[in-house]
């Protein structure tokens, strides 16, 4: 990294992964918050960039392996580092896990939480509220309580509940329009059609993410159509450009059957198409490598969101750990609900790993760099209809992420600012 006397520009040069491809030898130069150029060294000469600027380039020799990706952009977190978004009851709590993924290249991350008492819900999203208005979080995404108690996962059994649209609107309050995702089960009584929960999300700016079902095919094709088509419509109307989402499809539905499609098959049909983005967690845990693989393969990278669904283990030891009202043990990295009665513990309740872990994982999967990076930045970025992230692209803000030959961090800068 090299920052020019003049005007303090910053310049990065290395193997640059921009939203479409991978430019072996590559320069990113940085103006403050922002991204200025970005490309290869010969599109930087042609782009007539000021003499100093080249000069930085010339005299900018990266590490072997040096690799410029743009700041990854979580839609599925739930903390780090010891500390949960769903447990937070002070801002300086939610913030120690904010920093834990910062560190390691997220730059942007909705903040989720778990199905808990209707209070909690309300009190958890109002503390998150202000750190979304800080500019901390890009907002909050609710995972419940509209869920199947079949396929429930680490989702607490007891506060689960039926589609409540009183409920939807107070929650959207409590987040003072910061609430951006809620996952919901189409199933769920009160959830789909006329009056629904879906409908009621939609019309408070919030987008339903279809997750923790066990739906049928039909049931999850129905609440794909209602909610596309009102997203679209808001859309075409002047609205904001929104996408529905799959929560991390696979997990917390009934496996794909030929026989019995189930959501799953929904999901894909409705990615195909461009109706949905299904989120992976693709840590090599949730889902097996080969799976990671042949979904980005079948759909391409354009509708695919990878995400962690970190807990409050990730970056941290094996242990003991809370989720919202439910016991968590990690053991050799993979959080289980605590079981007294089963020493291999229960339902694998969230990830432990970094979103750079994702993507390495994805691409020791087999798949291309451009495409792993795609789908924990761009991609989500566009879902979450943010155009100032997500992307080594001028005019876009200074968010990169520096890594070795391995995908290992070596650096970060949000907004042009180095992180600690």
């Amino acid at each position: 990294m090299t920052r020019t006397p003049s005007t303090g520009t910053v310049v990065l040069r290395g193997r640059v992964v921009t939203p479409d491809a991978v430019v072996d030898d590559g320069v990113v130069v940085l103006d403050g918050d922002r991204i200025v150029l970005a490309g290869s060294v010969g599109d930087v000469l042609r782009a007539g960039a000021a003499p100093d600027v080249l000069a930085a380039v010339a005299a900018t020799a990266p590490a072997p392996g040096t690799t410029l990706l743009p700041g990854l952009v979580d839609l599925h977190n739930h903390g780090g580092h010891g500390a949960s978004f769903p447990d937070a009851t002070t801002p300086e709590e939610a913030r120690v896990a904010v920093a834990e993924h910062l560190r390691h290249g997220t730059t942007t991350m909705l903040a989720s939480l778990v199905t808990a008492g209707r209070a909690t819900l309300l009190a958890r999203a109002e503390l998150l509220a202000g750190l979304a208005e800080a500019g901390e979080i890009a907002g909050i995404h609710a995972e419940g309580p509209f869920l199947s108690y079949e396929r429930r996962g680490a989702q607490s059994p007891e506060h689960l509940a039926a589609g409540d649209t009183g409920f939807v609107r107070e929650l959207a309050r409590a987040a003072r329009g910061h609430l951006r995702t809620m996952t919901v089960a189409p199933e769920v009584p009160g959830v789909a059609g006329p009056g629904g929960a879906a409908e009621a999300l939609v019309a408070e700016g919030v987008v339903p993410s279809l997750g923790h079902t066990a739906g049928t095919t039909e049931q999850a094709d129905a609440l794909v159509a209602q909610v596309a088509g009102a997203l679209r419509a808001t859309a075409a109307g002047g609205g904001p450009a929104r996408e529905m989402t799959a929560t991390h499809l696979f997990n917390g539905m009934p496996p794909l059957h030929h026989r019995a499609p189930g959501p799953v098959a929904a999901c894909l049909a409705a990615a195909a198409r461009g109706d949905l983005v299904v989120e992976l967690i693709g840590d090599g845990v949730h889902l097996a490598p080969a799976t990671i693989r042949s979904v980005m393969t079948t759909l391409g990278a354009d509708r695919v969101a990878l995400v962690t669904d970190a807990m409050a283990a990730a970056g941290m030891p094996d242990g003991t750990y809370e989720l919202g009202p439910m016991s968590v043990t990690v053991r050799a990295g993979v959080a289980r609900l605590t079981d007294p009665e089963d020493p291999d513990g229960g339902s694998i309740a969230g990830g432990t790993a970094h979103l750079l872990d994702v993507v390495r994982t994805a691409v020791g999967a087999g798949v291309p760099l451009a495409d792993a990076v795609r789908a924990a930045s761009w991609v989500p970025a566009r879902v979450l209809g943010r155009h100032d992230v997500g992307g080594l692209v001028p005019g876009r803000r200074a968010d990169v992420l520096v890594t070795d030959a391995d995908l290992r961090p070596v650096r970060v800068l949000r907004a042009g600012v180095p992180v600690a």
